[in-house]
């Protein structure tokens, strides 16, 4: 029997912790946050879901005040910190992840170059110019909560290089989606403002240079350089990316180094006595925070940033971006048919262009011998994956929000967005699961 039992409020919570490290948890809690957006929009309280986010909030106060209506401090503010882990993300992939290596990269960067590319010709084709054409980008993006939720429903039928091959070619994917927003996305343009945020980029480097590695430094130039990128034109998200890369990605001791000072530290808490006197709580105490100090050491900010983070835009962030935007009253003139050219371009890229554009770029740069197919997936494996990558949901609304205005043409992007979505983790899943489990998985 153990020496310690847990109390009961930690066997009560015990499933919901659970719960929260699986990665199916997002997928659905952003799912129902979306269906609650759409039954909200669509019941006898609709007026009350629209007035909601158009409640303006106050933050700051004086000359530093900042007034917003709340939708905008959601798709603004808190999706700055979203695109913060992105760009995390994106940081840790090119340092030790799968886009480290060429070769290992060369495929999903060639795929996701492709499953951008198809599904925004495809929506130009379709939907035309004027006002309708500024949502080209929509199609173009993968849901990687999404995507790797549906994975994870599937269980053993997917190989781990399947999966690493999604989570490389949604990185690759979002890094396409940031530059296509700083570029396509952003107003008239403040040259003072775009200054102010580059002076703030350029101290967090020279910061991270000369050793800065507590978060609250990053933290609070990170508020100043949103505000000024905020100011300046350019989305405000961005400034989370631009803030991911100044974040020190190093340890300050090696692995070596980190187990001799917690053996060091672990041998003072053994031998500090009965702990009956104050002497050895004190030497205990010591040595306890010596440990702690070490294994921060060991441990990349960056990295402890992701780590902590990731829990909030997966269960609160991402759920509410889709509970503010997600909403949709169906009126006839949407669900009309033939369907607008808005709906039809959304709904031909992302489940049409998606899979062609990530299938024939990864058949390409395989047989050209730039590639290869990652152990134990084969072209039938990428090709369901390749389906997933048709879920566009929260980067595809978050896109559709900057290039649409408010009105009938957004409400279209919104439901098209919504119908590829369903249609293509739907099919993707369908094909993963008729293709069964790899050779040599137990059942």
């Amino acid at each position: 029997m153990s020496a310690f039992s847990d109390p009961p409020i930690d066997r009560i919570l015990a499933p919901f912790r659970e719960f929260s490290r699986s990665t199916v948890a997002g997928g659905i809690l952003l799912i129902a946050a979306a269906i609650v957006a759409l039954v909200w929009a669509n019941s006898p309280w609709r007026e009350s879901y629209a007035a909601l986010w158009e409640t303006p909030v106050i933050v700051g106060f004086g000359a530093f005040a900042l007034e917003k209506p709340l939708i905008l401090w959601v798709n603004d503010a808190l999706m700055a910190i979203f695109f913060l882990v992105v760009g995390v993300e994106i940081k840790r992939e090119l340092l030790v992840g799968e886009l480290r290596d060429r070769r290992r990269a060369a495929l999903p960067i060639a795929a996701a170059i492709g499953g951008a590319v198809l599904p925004a010709a495809i929506f130009l084709a379709v939907a035309g110019g004027g006002e309708a054409g500024r949502g080209w980008g929509i199609p173009m993006a993968t849901d990687i909560a999404f995507a790797l939720g549906v994975l994870a429903l599937l269980g053993s039928r997917v190989p781990l290089g399947l999966r690493i091959f999604l989570t490389a070619l949604a990185i690759v994917d979002d890094l396409i989606a940031v530059v296509v927003i700083a570029i396509f996305y952003s107003g008239k343009l403040d040259v003072t403002m775009l200054a102010g945020a580059a002076g703030i980029v350029i101290l967090l480097l020279v910061l991270n240079r000369a050793g800065a590695r507590h978060p609250v430094v990053y933290a609070a130039l990170g508020v100043v350089l949103w505000v000024f990128v905020l100011k300046s034109g350019v989305h405000a998200t961005i400034a989370g990316v631009l803030l991911a890369l100044t974040i020190p990605a190093t340890t300050r001791i090696d692995a070596p180094g980190f187990a001799a000072s917690a053996r060091e530290a672990l041998d003072r808490f053994t031998h500090a006595g009965d702990g009956s006197g104050g002497h050895a709580v004190e030497e205990r105490h010591g040595a306890l925070w010596d440990l702690e100090t070490a294994a921060e050491r060991a441990q990349s900010p960056m990295l402890r940033l992701e780590h902590t983070l990731h829990p909030w835009v997966a269960f609160l962030i991402v759920p509410l971006f889709a509970l503010a935007n997600a909403g949709v009253t169906i009126r006839p003139e949407l669900v009309a048919l033939p369907p607008a050219p808005v709906i039809l371009g959304i709904v031909l890229g992302l489940v049409v262009g998606k899979q062609i554009g990530i299938t024939v770029a990864a058949w390409l740069v395989v047989r050209a011998g730039i590639a290869t197919l990652p152990d134990g997936v084969t072209w039938a494996r990428l090709y369901g994956v390749a389906w997933l990558g048709g879920i566009g949901f929260t980067m595809s609304l978050f896109v559709a929000e900057l290039g649409l205005p408010a009105g009938t043409v957004l409400d279209q992007a919104k439901v098209g967005i919504l119908v590829a979505s369903v249609i293509a983790g739907g099919v993707g899943y369908a094909i993963l699961r008729a293709l069964g489990r790899p050779a040599g998985t137990p059942g």
